[in-house]
């Protein structure tokens, strides 16, 4: 689709590629991007007249604000030119016919079109985009080609005895076709990822691109032209800073070289391996290693040299640094906002809070061993500590609303203390009511009711009724209340109680001789 926002990662590999001196063509192929594509943000990079620190310092919502919100359109003499190239491609066959030629009828036809070295340039442009297959060259530090071998290694349970088999994961530098194999205990995304990342350590270095298959813990969605890459996995390739270039659905030619490497080494490790057994992944691994360096040092078939020596002499010094810390491995979630301003992390059932302007909102959460970040339109906007206590709230204050923050004070002891701070009658009475309840919150909205009283009807008011219900024996805020209501607070308890125990004089009523 014309003028389709490409991934924010995307632009920052073009941009960083182009102040390393890259050419665009080069750009082009290493990101999967068009080169007109590529041209038009490094174009509107040099107008900006920004650096790269520039683009390293911004978010991504404000590079897709500097970048993506005024799309280029391909200009009229452009598409004239571009209708032209299938009749083009047919007179070119035509004996004695060369782009010259035709360039010369069609500035006839059109004027004010191209120069000859803009014709010729984008017809090569267009030739590279419907050519069926092209010859590839590999040069020192461009790609790394990963892919999984379709035979599996055993490993044997140590209490069952059951054979277990695990996946077997290759990775080979292009130019010198250096190779690193480990077993992984699957396909999935963390097994991939850690399994990449121990081939980079092991060439100590990075190439310019990772060439992978199509695999769902690479590829979320393949595509001829533009396939979607996974999150997780991008995030793995900006962190050492290298290019990801997924590989065609079914064409194996794609990558031929770890296709071919796979095959090699079914006969220098597979084969080796056949008659011991394994109980673990990591004494197999062990194995893997051993019998994978006498692979690398062996002499290439034709040549008078290793694997390992085209390596050091070679592609060593052509990778990128290894960056100071491992990648570390990074999982996402959405999420919508609950009303109490908070959001459940569903791999811990642990909840976090967020500034509670997001309530409602629709935010993405990448949370990782240590960490919890929330993210709203590339923004983030709340950052934790990752607590992997069930059911249990992390809550920062300042996230909170004012009214929210006052519910979130509520205290025991600060509900005695302002209590205390009006009568000793009235701090006693919160007293069993807190006892009264089987856990003090349950208790907190009646405590709160209780000493509210004091600004409606005053102070003493409150401590009479206080008393009066102490009396009773009845602690709760529906008793207060109900004193209050009926103005009993105002009458002395005293000489009520003299009322209910003195009879009134009369003569029918019999007195204690009548009893002898």
């Amino acid at each position: 689709m014309a003028n389709k926002t490409i991934d924010m990662n995307k632009i920052r590999q073009i941009l960083r590629m182009h102040t390393q001196g890259k050419s665009k063509l080069h750009i082009s192929e290493q990101t999967g991007v068009a080169r007109n594509t590529v041209k038009k943000y490094i174009r509107q990079f040099n107008r900006k007249k920004l650096f790269y620190e520039d683009i390293i310092a911004i978010s991504d919502h404000e590079l897709e604000d500097m970048f993506t919100h005024h799309p280029e359109v391909p200009s009229e003499r452009h598409q004239q030119l571009h209708q032209l190239f299938p009749m083009i491609d047919k007179e070119m066959k035509k004996t004695g016919v060369t782009r010259t030629t035709l360039w010369g009828d069609y500035r006839r036809q059109y004027p004010s079109g191209y120069g000859l070295t803009q014709f010729c340039n984008y017809y090569n442009l267009w030739l590279r985009k419907t050519s069926p297959s092209m010859h590839i060259v590999h040069k020192a530090g461009d790609k790394m080609y990963v892919d999984f071998a379709g035979e599996k290694l055993p490993i044997v349970d140590t209490q069952t005895g059951e054979i277990k088999e695990v996946e077997f994961f290759v990775a080979i530098l292009g130019a010198s076709q250096l190779t690193y194999a480990e077993a992984t205990q699957s396909q999935k995304k963390e097994d991939f990822i850690s399994a990449c990342e121990n081939a980079l350590h092991y060439f100590g270095g990075v190439p310019a691109a990772i060439v992978c298959d199509n695999l769902k813990s690479a590829v979320t969605k393949s595509s001829k032209y533009e396939p979607t890459l996974n999150e997780t996995f991008a995030d793995f390739a900006e962190h050492y800073q290298t290019s990801l270039l997924p590989a065609r659905a079914y064409r194996p030619r794609d990558k031929a070289l770890v296709e071919g490497a796979v095959k090699i080494l079914y006969t220098r490790v597979h084969a080796a391996l056949r008659h011991l057994n394994f109980f673990s992944l990591d004494e197999l691994n062990n194995a893997v290693i051993l019998e994978l360096e006498n692979h690398n040092k062996v002499l290439m078939k034709g040549r008078n040299y290793s694997r390992r020596a085209q390596f050091d002499e070679l592609e060593r010094h052509t990778l990128l640094a290894l960056p100071e810390q491992r990648y570390e491995m990074k999982k996402q979630q959405q999420s919508t906002v609950m009303k109490n301003g908070h959001i459940c992390l569903a791999a811990d059932k642990h909840y976090y809070s967020v500034p509670y302007k997001y309530i409602g909102k629709k935010i993405k959460v990448i949370y990782s061993r240590t960490e919890v970040e929330v993210y709203y339109h590339y923004q983030c906007i709340a950052s934790h500590t990752r607590i992997k206590s069930p059911y249990n709230y992390t809550t920062v204050q300042d996230h909170l609303a004012s009214a929210h923050k006052f519910i979130s004070d509520w205290t025991p002891e600060k509900f005695i203390a302002r209590a205390e701070a009006i009568d000793t009658d009235v701090k006693l009475f919160i007293h069993y009511i807190l006892d009264k309840k089987q856990h003090p919150e349950q208790a907190y909205k009646s405590c709160s009711g209780v000493l509210a009283f004091e600004a409606k009807i005053g102070r003493e008011r409150l401590i009479l009724a206080c008393r009066r219900a102490l009396d009773y024996g009845i602690y709760n805020y529906s008793i207060i209340k109900s004193i209050l209501e009926k103005g009993l607070d105002r009458f002395d308890t005293d000489s009520e109680e003299e009322k209910q125990l003195s009879l009134p004089l009369h003569e029918n009523i019999r007195g204690e001789e009548y009893y002898q």
